[in-house]
């Protein structure tokens, strides 16, 4: 297939606004390029999640001392929050196609570094600066959106963004598969491969974007800034999904490790058909959506809140024995409710999440694509906290410690969301 034409914006204000995309002739947006933009955020996302599930045999085969497990998923998000920052402005610096390709070949570098790491910090290293150019991603949407028409450039996006959720979601049951098949090594060094794959891929199919900037870099950054600071929305908006983020990181980091002991017992490959069997909660997406289009955010909000706290407190009974359940008498049972807090905590995760999308794209259309860097950036850190927590957590107290970590988290979004009166505000949008 031939490359599509070039692709030019106009020129970039100093302050909050974006260059608008426009598609040129030739570089039309079909639905197997839709497919194919979703697949390939699918790809690249799965470097952020998938370490989660190989904290225990990374770290042991590393030599890692237990209260620095949680880095090991930690850094990949606090890497993807920085790229979102520094990276991802660049787009409206220089040609597009170029930076999407040099960023995407280094993230294979770095991923391939990290297999062949013998050194605990040089794994550590490479897995934050394969993060950081994860970001990626956040290129790839505004492109995918220059070349869909004007009447269907957000269904566009939000297609495109499928693809994110749905590789987030199978990206811990993977890596367990591969971890356990032919070990850690092997997945990062196939993650590797794919995404040098991919990169030459786009390369051969993206249009050729020149963004005409008229601001340089440094005034770039400061235009985030100015929209952190003046919009109300995206500060309350990003505060609830890094706190919904951190819940979620927490329970994913250590579960692996609960799971692999007695009376559980799991192999990588039980904890890959743990973590499908809990990605099941991302069924509630279209309802969260929905319920939001129709004026009940605010309730809908609450209802996902309460259900995560929930989910926590189920969990802490069914691995820790809170409330004398007798975890070791019936296993069965505990795994059980394990999975079905699992899928609940999923669940409240992503309805937040949804709404909170729902309001950060409706506030000011100029300043979308720096508005999504900064809440996804933001909500990033709050999963990069509650991943560094966790491990502290489980070397501290073992599950009990984590699910104390991830219960602090729930409670504080929901008492944040329940007496910010301003977010009633959101629900009129």
């Amino acid at each position: 297939m031939n490359r599509p034409a070039d692709t030019t914006a106009r020129p970039l204000s100093p302050l909050p606004s974006t260059p608008a995309l426009s598609a040129a002739p030739g570089a039309v947006l079909t639905a197997p390029l839709t497919l194919f933009f979703a697949a390939a955020v699918g790809v690249i996302v799965v470097n952020l999640s998938a370490a989660q599930p190989l904290t225990g045999p990374v770290s042991r085969a590393l030599n890692l001392p237990p209260e620095l497990a949680g880095l090991i998923a930690m850094l990949p998000q606090l890497g993807y929050a920085a790229g979102l920052l520094l990276l991802v402005p660049l787009c409206d610096l220089v040609e597009n196609r170029k930076l999407i390709f040099r960023t995407l070949m280094c993230c294979a570098v770095f991923l391939g570094v990290a297999a062949f790491a013998r050194s605990g910090w040089l794994f550590l290293a490479s897995v934050s600066l394969a993060g950081a150019t994860s970001s990626v991603i956040q290129m790839l949407v505004p492109m995918a959106a220059s070349m869909a028409p004007e009447h269907r450039r957000g269904r566009a996006v939000g297609n495109v963004m499928s693809g994110l959720m749905i590789g987030i979601l199978l990206s811990r049951p993977l890596a367990s598969v591969i971890a356990g098949s032919f070990g850690w090594r092997a997945f990062f060094g196939i993650e590797a491969c794919a995404d040098a794959l991919l990169a030459v891929v786009l390369y051969s199919q993206l249009p050729t974007h020149r963004p005409l900037a008229t601001a340089r870099y440094p005034a770039l950054l400061r235009s985030l800034w100015t929209l952190l600071r003046t919009e109300p929305v995206l500060q309350r908006r990003a505060t609830l999904a890094a706190l919904g983020l951190g819940a979620f990181s927490a329970f994913w980091t250590a579960i692996a490790l609960l799971l692999a002991e007695p009376p559980f017992s799991l192999g990588m490959h039980g904890i890959a058909a743990f973590a499908l069997a809990g990605a099941s909660g991302a069924i509630v997406t279209p309802l969260a959506g929905y319920l939001g289009d129709r004026g009940v955010q605010r309730t809908t909000q609450l209802i996902a809140h309460l259900l995560m706290i929930a989910a926590v407190l189920v969990m802490g009974a069914a691995g820790a024995g809170w409330g004398g359940f007798p975890v070791t008498t019936h296993p069965g049972l505990a795994l059980a409710l394990l999975v079905a807090g699992a899928a609940a905590l999923d669940a409240g995760l992503i309805t937040d999440q949804t709404l909170g999308r729902r309001a950060i794209n409706l506030i000011n259309p100029a300043a979308r694509g720096r508005l999504n860097a900064l809440f996804v950036g933001i909500f990033f850190i709050g999963g990069a906290m509650g991943a560094l927590l966790s491990g502290a957590a489980w070397a501290w107290a073992r599950w009990s410690g984590v699910c104390s970590v991830t219960l602090a988290f729930t409670i504080a979004a929901l008492l944040f969301g329940f007496f910010d009166r301003s977010t009633r505000s959101d629900s009129s949008r």
